[in-house]
């Protein structure tokens, strides 16, 4: 009787358990219907139109849109790679399959800070492998360059640094960590002379100190962070060979005997990962499914877990994913569940593990991202 019991249980929950699709590399996605998933087609086309209709503002020559973005950062100047970007595009999956998309899924456009989802995933690929053995750690106890010696810094965590709440003070390829996104308020002077927050007490948006993760990371790993990731998770995931991870042009490093660029987490100076739409959908739909790709988990559920918690300083920010909690970012009516990497220019990678979706979508006017979500939703009811 228990052994029957048993196999009812095991049954259930094997029929309860979502099948997710894994597209090939280098195939057409498989697409369905909305209707086969009782998805409203006539809402989800107008999200759709929405999207096309609300393209970014900004300039589609990148270098002008980045200059004219961060004008009021002293001696921002453009030191890695650009491209000029194309048109809004997007897919939206539902169970892994193509539901609805637009525009040249497979143009290859910079993508801004949705690196930082993707720098955080190396850390999490490094403490699977137990290169680094917690995110509690002291970054000292890796890193004994002088990148985190002194009071301040040498407090400073990988935590501290996924949440970007480090305060790391320091100079990096030049970048200064005081003049990247300054305050509002406020000059040159008072911002360089500002005592820095104690670790893990306020979050601040600042790519000098997302850098200095990228740097510590590709120290750790003894390998530059493309290779990591094409070996460890994009290769496990399908992923096309068009995409590439730059970092400044001067941003070399030296491991072992050998040279060694040292990437970025994020595009506003230049270079960052640039990758299309379609394998932007591959990282999303790999968090989806709890980091597993077919029959191979390919990244710990434990480290999506903590990627996706929320830091005491910022609810809605995890480890470089921002998190749909109620707060200052909170997308009123959705699912507290979703989570998403966003870049400069409307940039979006979205995961709704709640409805199965993941979303992309390029070159949306950051400040429509709600409403265009709010319609998304629209279509599942």
């Amino acid at each position: 009787m228990i052994k029957i019991m048993l196999w009812i249980l095991c049954v259930n929950f094997a029929f309860a358990q979502t099948s997710y699709y894994f597209p090939e590399r280098n195939i057409k996605w498989e697409e369905k219907s909305p209707k086969e998933f009782k998805l409203n087609t006539n809402v989800l086309q107008s999200a759709v139109d929405f999207a096309k209709e609300n393209e970014y503002s900004g300039s589609r020559d990148l270098r002008i849109a980045i200059l004219k973005g961060f004008e009021k950062e002293p001696f921002h100047q453009i030191q890695g790679p650009t491209k000029k970007r194309g048109g809004p595009s997007g897919m939206i999956l539902k169970n892994g399959y193509v539901v609805a998309k637009w525009g040249e899924t497979n143009r290859v456009d910079m993508t801004f800070s949705v690196t930082k989802s993707f720098l955080s995933t190396m850390a999490g690929l490094a403490e699977d492998q137990g290169l680094i053995a917690k995110t509690e750690d002291k970054v000292k106890n890796y890193i004994w360059d002088g990148t985190f010696d002194g009071e301040h810094n040498s407090k400073i965590t990988w935590e501290h640094l996924l949440q970007q709440n480090s305060a790391w003070s320091g100079e990096l390829w030049g970048g200064k960590d005081w003049a990247d996104r300054p305050p509002k308020e406020g000059g040159i002077d008072d911002w360089k002379f500002e005592k820095p927050k104690e670790p893990g007490t306020v979050m601040e948006y600042n790519d000098v100190r997302v850098n200095v993760l990228a740097y510590a990371l590709t120290h750790v790993w003894r390998k530059p962070m493309p290779m990591v990731l094409k070996e460890n998770l994009m290769d496990k995931i399908d992923a096309s060979t068009t995409w590439r991870w730059h970092g400044y042009d001067h941003a070399w490093t030296e491991i072992d005997g050998i040279q060694m660029k040292s990437v970025t987490g994020g595009g506003h100076s230049g270079a960052g990962l640039f990758i299309n739409t379609e394998d932007m959908a591959r990282f999303g739909l790999l968090f989806l499914n709890n980091g597993r790709w077919k029959e191979e988990q390919v990244l710990s559920e434990s480290w999506i877990q903590k990627a996706t918690t929320s830091s005491e300083p910022n609810v809605n920010y995890g480890y470089m994913w921002w998190l749909n909690k109620k707060g200052s970012r909170h997308w009123e009516g959705l699912s507290e569940s979703i989570y998403y990497a966003a870049g400069f220019g409307g940039n979006f990678i979205v995961v709704d593990k709640e409805n199965d979706l993941v979303v992309v979508t390029r070159w949306l006017e950051p400040s429509k991202i709600a409403e265009f979500m709010t319609k998304v939703n629209e279509a599942l009811n």
